[in-house]
Parts: C-alpha cells; structure tokens; sequence
C-alpha cells in the first residue's frame, strides 16, 4: 500500500491505541521506520491523544482520599491506619499510585478510542466523498460515450476520413456527418499533440470555399478528447484541418494544413 492508503486505513490510530495485532504491530513498525509522512501521521496521532487526554483530564474531589481512607476497614478487615504528620515528606501509599495509574490508563485509553472512532468516521466521510464524486464522473463519462455511440451508429451518418498531408503523413481524424440534419461531428483522437500557443481548427469546403467549423479540443482533463460537435452545415464538399494560434484565425492558413478528406 502507499503511505497515503496506510494513513487512510486507520492502521496508525490502532497501533496508538494499543490495539493491533501482532501482525499488524510488525507492519506498522516497519512502516514508521521507512516512510517519513508514515512517522510525520503518526506523531500527530500521539500529539492528538495526549492534548485529548490533558483536555479532558478532571481533578478529583477534595474528599476522594478519605472516602478511600475510610472505606479501608471495611473492605479488609483491618483497623484504621493512623495518619502521622511528618515534617519534611509525606509517604503516598503504594495502593494510591495503583488507583492513580489506573486512572490515567483507563483515560488515555478512552481518549484514544474516542480519536480512533473520530478519524475512522472522518476516514469514511472522505472516502465516501470520493466515491461519490467518482461515480458522478464515470456517470458523465458514460452519457458522453451513448451519445458518441448515437452519432455513429446513426442510419443518417456519413463518415468521412480525413487523411494526413505531405507534412503530416500519419495524422488522421474522422467526420461524422448528419445528412438529415447537417450536422457535423469529428472524431480528433489521432491527430497529434497540437504545440503550445497552437490549435486546432476545423474547415468546410462549402462551394469551393473554406468556412470556419470551429475551433477543435483534443484534451480535456488531461485524457484525450472523444467525438465533439463542430458548427452545422447544409452540405460540403470537403473538410480538412489547419494548426492555427490558439483562438483560431479567419482564414485557413494552408501551409498549416495537417488532414483533409472529401464526402
């Protein structure tokens, strides 16, 4: 797993808490000892559990010891124990440091639990987030491919292939166009990578003359651009495409020409 799967996963506030298996205590120390951002979560995990625990610590009641004083006789028999004042130290019965360590270990181990169960609850919070936000995305993605699916497979369609020129021999794009509508679709997948400050754009031979189709995208958050609808035309005789500044230009420059394909 990455570091990041690691910090997710919740291993680290189980190890804190004292709470893993054997197995996963050797994983996790193995882990620490490798990966820098591992040992970086897992220090804020300790500072989370001891500013947790110094939070919520509460100082006992004045009469606490001598209910505990009192209640000795009872419990093992024994006669009550004198109390002797001394000048310099006073000796804390070995059975009070047993009930205030009992104390800060069932506190820390509460306070650990409760940060545990914050960070899994957190953990599933985001996680659920990026599933949904997923979810949404493969759903568009999906819509986008019926559509592309649709436009293809349509009894109205004409496809037309645009080969590369002289300059650009292994360029090709592909032209779907609606004869019922005249609308125009492209396909520009296989055209490389347009330069920086440079763009695509689209062209119609409409009675002999090029006319702007509209200006091409060939990424869009970083994956390659499927079919995408340029501007509709009644009829053509021809498309071809042209690598013009980005924004695109008026006129075609024709140097530039990169496929061209006719109906």
């Amino acid at each position: 797993m990455e570091a990041k799967e690691i910090i997710a996963s919740g291993l680290l506030d189980l190890y804190a808490a004292g709470l893993c298996t054997e197995e996963e205590s050797l994983e996790v120390s193995y882990w620490l000892q490798q990966s820098p951002e591992i040992a970086a979560a897992y220090a804020g995990i300790q500072d989370g559990i001891e500013h947790y625990a110094m939070a919520q610590a509460m100082v006992p009641a004045g009469d606490v010891k001598e209910k505990i004083w009192a209640r000795l006789p009872e419990e093992t028999g024994h006669n009550p124990i004198t109390t002797v004042n001394l000048p310099s130290k006073t000796v804390i019965p070995l059975y009070w440091k047993w009930l205030a360590a009992a104390s800060i270990v069932l506190l820390i181990g509460s306070s650990s639990l409760n940060i545990l169960l914050y960070r899994h609850t957190q953990n599933l919070v985001n996680l659920n987030e990026q599933t949904t936000l997923e979810l949404a995305e493969n759903r568009q993605g999906l819509i986008s491919l019926q559509a592309d699916l649709q436009v293809m497979q349509s009894r109205y369609t004409e496809a037309v292939k645009l080969n590369g020129v002289n300059t650009t021999p292994n360029a090709t794009a592909k032209i779907y166009w609606l004869k019922n509508t005249g609308e125009v679709y492209i396909d520009p997948a296989n055209l490389p990578d347009a330069p920086a400050g440079n763009q695509y754009q689209l062209w119609a031979i409409v009675d002999g003359k090029p006319v702007d189709a509209g200006l091409i995208v060939t990424t869009h958050k970083g994956n390659t651009y499927r079919i995408q609808k340029m501007k509709t035309f009644g009829y053509a005789q021809a498309f071809a495409i042209t690598l013009e500044k980005e924004g695109g230009s008026p006129v075609p420059s024709l140097e530039k020409m990169v496929v061209m394909g006719k109906l």
